[in-house]
């Protein structure tokens, strides 16, 4: 049976096609979710995609939070559910508190888009698995509240508990606390992150490599293998 991944659209969604057609690409089906539905359409995992939700209105993500959507996808996230927060998504996650900590502007004030290396320090999440500990990629980038912050007893269990998923190299685009690109939860089942890996997945677009397709193709083989 094919796996299906369901993507979010709230108002103000850029990316929602975008990645599912990366969805499509990795061989699973993805199923278009509305912001104001509580039914999830038993997906068996769920994107929310970057763009501007709400116009970012508030806090980036703090009135999507709030979206009908949400509540049952908060439910089940606790209880397994495997989520993919991506820019706006990232954000989302953290004011729904699925993930520590939160999102400022960029330390420099402006709006930043450029292809990013990262590096990938945690390959044992479920979205991650189709990576190696320590393998460099480049994805794309675009945000203007893209500084992770979070309380330094929260930053300390990050680290020691191995849930930084992806750091900046070279340069820190946005002043994120310790270079950190993106996270994960304690069970592994919910990652957010900043770099946009659904413009990476087909080599004649975006940067001209597919290192982000693992993402859509490490899920696939969770949900296959689950």
């Amino acid at each position: 049976m094919t796996a299906r991944i369901g993507v979010v659209t709230f108002p103000g969604s850029l990316d929602d096609r975008d990645t599912r057609r990366a969805i499509r690409i990795a061989g699973a089906e993805p199923v278009a979710l509305w912001h104001k539905d509580k039914d999830l359409k038993q997906v068996d995992a769920v994107v929310l995609c970057g763009g501007f939700s709400y116009g970012d209105y508030l806090r980036a993500g703090a009135i999507a939070r709030f979206s009908p959507v949400m509540e049952p996808l908060i439910e089940q996230a606790k209880a397994g559910l495997p989520v993919l927060g991506i820019c706006n998504g990232f954000q989302i996650l953290t004011e729904a508190h699925l993930l520590p900590g939160g999102m400022l502007g960029n330390d420099h004030l402006h709006f930043i888009c450029r292809d990013q290396k990262l590096r990938v320090e945690n390959a044992e999440t479920a979205w991650t698995g189709d990576y190696r500990q320590g393998q460099e990629i480049s994805i794309p980038l675009k945000n203007m509240d893209g500084r992770y912050v979070a309380d330094a007893r929260t930053v300390d269990a990050l680290e020691a508990e191995g849930r930084v998923v992806f750091r900046y190299l070279d340069v820190n685009p946005n002043g994120s606390l310790n270079d950190i690109a993106g996270i994960t939860n304690e069970a592994g089942n919910v990652v957010g992150l900043m770099p946009h890996p659904e413009h990476a997945v087909e080599p004649l677009i975006g940067t001209g490599r597919t290192d982000g397709l693992p993402f859509f193709t490490s899920i696939l083989k969770k949900l296959v293998n689950a």
